[in-house]
């Protein structure tokens, strides 16, 4: 039922504290109410939510027997039961190493810092379910001179300490603000952004410069002690000055000049280390509670993650002229994230288990077509580059082949503990993921997009192309020892076809799909290998495939 406002407030502080999150969530998006559920999408079966929900926080499909286990089990705790299991899995982890690698650095190459050392910082920050803040504050205050905290420097470092790259990207990742037509003048087209929020922003990283060491060749942070942050308006030829301040909370001012203000002075052989730095207030003043677009931009980012669109969409677009499809949600998110210590995986889970996320994403049959940030209706979502790649490998059985043959070989080698060790769901994913790695590079290279990050699907020529002739994909689909179409083969026809659409869809076939693809099969007798090759590559190439829905 839902609770009208008037009924909260007659609730006692006890019994509102006992409502879950997910709950409030449903409520401040209208479910339950009548005009809400009259043009609401039902609940997701089984299969959509099960399928949903591995690629969601595993970044893959389940197999074929997980789907069919999660949709015999008949407990009614089933979908919490398997949304906790997923979150502290290892592909949890993983997962959103993919997917914070491509929020925070958009698909950079790496230069200063090794991609591969930037994103083992990430995944181990997430299976130690590090908070955002904490997070946060280890990327702006990293300086890349400790090879301890060195990878976490590579936000920084690798954006070449340009202080207009940094300023952009700080305000649009981090604030959901991008503020670059703001750096000479004031936003021509958004009253709100400002050019004092512009460059007191940038006022944080003005004095820091990139070093490289002359012996090793290394990169890392120098700052100097002094420097100003002044700026014109090319529109009213006005001037100003600003000290570092985050959009209109108050600037932060320096304290008074030390009388030696470098511990390491500037010198042209180590990078200079003043006594006071600016750089280092910048994670300080991001985190701090009185800046609310903080918490306000990870919750709208989380919830675009989970749900295809933001609250606030473009996520980086927030103004009074693009305000929140739902304030109030959008508070209700920032503020338990905030109440929770930025605990990431506590809002995911929260999310995971509402109405809300656990829609059909079919429209009513006698619906007009109400807008996407109605959320009566999950959202198609694309898949990820990283998550086709690993869908397409589980679907067609090459992790599971791939899987058992590291297996076997580290057993052969008689490694201490082998036996318990290929066991172990994190040698698993860690051995899978070293081994297959090359494939999710391939599909990271062309499905990709450097820069700016949307939520647009544009399918290109070279996609059609790697997908139709690719040899990767065309030795995945062929007949083999462990592959799909083998073990398809061996099936008789009903069995097959279940099998078929398990694999690749998670779901059980409708009859008509069982009656085509039995009428396919016979009538291509004569090379049948090529006909199960042909089907599983098609169902691969299919939309329903290449969306999560």
């Amino acid at each position: 039922m839902l609770l009208t406002l008037s009924m909260i407030v007659c609730m006692t502080a006890a019994s509102v504290a006992e409502i879950p999150l997910h709950k409030w969530i449903d409520m401040a998006v209208g479910v339950d109410s009548v005009a809400f559920e009259n043009v609401a999408g039902d609940d997701a079966g089984d299969a959509t939510f099960a399928r949903r929900i591995y690629l969601d926080l595993t970044g893959a499909i389940p197999s074929a027997e997980q789907a069919r286990q999660f949709g015999t089990d008949r407990s009614s705790a089933k979908r919490a039961r398997l949304i906790d299991d997923l979150l502290t899995s290892p592909q949890y982890s993983r997962r959103m190493q993919y997917a914070f690698d491509t929020m925070l650095m958009e698909r950079r190459p790496g230069k200063h810092i090794k991609s591969d050392e930037w994103r083992n910082y990430l995944r181990k920050s997430f299976a130690q379910n590090k908070p955002w803040d904490q997070l946060v504050t280890e990327i702006l205050t990293a300086d890349g001179a400790d090879e301890k905290t060195r990878p976490a420097a590579r936000f920084l470092l690798d954006r070449e300490m340009k202080t207009d790259a940094m300023t952009r990207d700080l305000g649009r990742i981090f604030l959901g603000r991008d503020l670059q037509c703001a750096q000479c003048h004031d936003h021509p087209n958004i009253e709100d952004y400002l050019q004092r929020h512009y460059h007191g922003l940038s006022a944080f990283l003005n004095r820091s410069y990139l070093f490289t060491d002359p012996k090793s060749k290394q990169a890392s942070i120098g700052e100097k002690a002094e420097g100003a942050v002044k700026f014109t308006s090319v529109f009213t030829s006005e001037s100003d000055e600003t000290a570092p301040r985050l959009l209109d909370l108050p600037p932060i001012e320096d304290p008074p000049a030390a009388e030696e203000p470098y511990t390491v002075k500037p010198d042209k052989k180590a990078r200079s280390v003043p006594v006071y730095s600016r750089r280092l207030q910048l994670a300080v003043a991001m985190t701090d509670p009185a800046n609310v677009a903080f918490r306000r931009n990870i919750a709208n980012r989380l919830w675009a993650l989970m749900m295809g669109r933001g609250i606030v969409e473009p996520m980086d677009m927030w103004h009074a002229d693009n305000p929140p499809s739902h304030p109030a949600l959008l508070d209700l998110l920032a503020d338990a994230l905030a109440d929770h210590n930025y605990d990431m995986r506590y809002l995911l889970r929260e999310m995971a288990l509402t109405k809300t996320y656990q829609r059909s994403s079919q429209y009513k049959n006698d619906v007009d077509n109400p807008a996407d940030d109605r959320c009566t209706v999950a959202l198609l979502k694309p898949l990820s580059p990283e998550q086709l790649a690993w869908s397409m490998m589980q679907a067609t059985s090459l992790t599971e082949a791939t899987l058992e043959d590291l297996k076997a070989k580290h057993l052969k080698a008689d490694a201490e503990n082998a036996a318990k060790q290929v066991e172990d769901p994190l040698w698993q994913e860690e051995a899978l993921h070293n081994a297959l790695k090359s494939h999710v590079d391939t599909f990271a290279g062309l499905f990709g997009v450097v820069g700016i990050q949307t939520s647009r699907f544009d399918a290109s020529a070279n996609q059609a192309l790697f997908l139709r002739n690719g040899t990767a994909v065309q030795s995945w689909v062929a007949a083999g020892s462990g592959r799909l179409t083998s073990r398809l083969a061996a099936l008789k026809p009903l069995q097959l076809v279940d099998e078929l659409y398990f694999s690749i869809f998670s779901r059980p076939p409708t009859t008509e799909e069982n009656q085509f693809v039995t009428l396919f099969l016979e009538q291509h007798q004569d090379d049948r290998d090529a006909a199960l090759g042909q089907l599983v590559w098609a169902a691969l190439s299919s939309a329903e495939f290449r969306f999560n829905h």
